[in-house]
């Protein structure tokens, strides 16, 4: 949601802090554009670990046309990148929502801290 700076012209341009009302709204776009590439990297990492998932789905269902001690030569770098893609996939979405917790907590914060921003972000 792109916040218009026009609207608030008057509310803002007659504060007492000298306009710190803009500097609060590019502040809130600012941290609203660091929670949504958060959440591109959760969906990411969703997405990472998904391919893990589908590859063992495949070798389990495929299992009794091949012979385990046959095939053992493949398996075991298959499934070691398989356990590597689940670490990263872990790690991305981890780290996201730590990022999107830390950016609501921001947030709530300036929301309780300023009627105007309170006022645009119910």
């Amino acid at each position: 949601m792109k916040i218009d700076l026009d609207t608030y012209s008057g509310e803002l341009g007659d504060t007492p802090d000298g306009g710190a009302g803009a500097l609060l709204l590019d502040e809130i776009q600012l941290l609203l554009a660091e929670k949504r590439t958060s959440l591109s990297v959760l969906r990411t990492g969703i997405a990472i670990l998904v391919l893990p998932l589908s590859v063992l789905s495949l070798l389990i269902a495929t299992s009794r046309l091949y012979g385990t001690m046959d095939v053992l030569h493949f398996l075991v770098p298959v499934l070691s990148i398989c356990g590597a893609l689940t670490l990263l996939a872990i790690y991305l979405i981890v780290r996201a929502l730590y990022k999107i917790h830390l950016i609501d907590e921001h947030i709530a914060k300036l929301k309780r801290n300023s009627t105007l921003i309170a006022d645009l972000l119910r």
